[in-house]
């Protein structure tokens, strides 16, 4: 999979450096995935979620991070809407549509 926004990855280590071996995991595996549905992200992260159009949400470091991201299958495109903390994850309205 290409991860069109690594700069958001990045730039959220940047500022909390404790996640970092978490995002940094993620992103090596999403690069070496050749995801072509839920079922194969599944067995990749078993903690993800299929909220809708097109968005996952991913538990990073033990549930300490909410990652969301966009996915389509056809050009194994990843794109990256919110990183955050599970608190700030809750405070978000419709996660289908960010």
């Amino acid at each position: 999979m290409r991860i069109i926004t690594k700069t958001a990855v990045k730039n959220y280590i940047d500022h909390n450096p404790q996640s970092k071996s978490a995002l940094s995991e993620w992103m090596y595996k999403t690069e070496e995935a050749e995801w072509q549905s839920f079922a194969d992200i599944k067995n990749t992260f078993n903690s993800v979620d299929y909220v809708g159009n097109q968005h996952y949400v991913f538990n990073i470091k033990g549930n300490d991070y909410r990652l969301i991201v966009v996915i389509q299958f056809t050009p194994q495109f990843v794109y990256i809407r919110f990183i955050g903390t599970h608190a700030e994850y809750d405070r978000i309205k419709d996660i289908k549509n960010i």
